[in-house]
């Protein structure tokens, strides 16, 4: 339960920014996209690769873009 409060620790006016799952869409959002195009696969190994592929390089992008207030503040600190 202390984890899934955790956010109250920090400025209210970050608080959307932590608790949304928006990003978590977003990925989902383009994994359909990109299934989509290819309609067809030959075996679950090859549908796990693409998936794979967009989440690893949404991830990467990610963390090239941390939230620079949370860096900021004493809830980045406990983490």
């Amino acid at each position: 339960l202390e984890e899934l409060l955790y956010f109250y620790d920090c400025p209210v006016e970050m608080w959307k920014k932590i608790r949304t799952t928006n990003v978590i869409e977003r990925s989902f959002r383009e994994v359909r996209r990109r299934i989509r195009t290819i309609s067809t696969f030959t075996n679950v190994s090859s549908c796990d690769r693409i998936i794979y592929g967009v989440i690893n390089y949404m991830n990467s992008k990610w963390e090239e873009k941390p939230l620079r207030e949370l860096l900021k503040t004493k809830c980045a600190k406990k983490s």
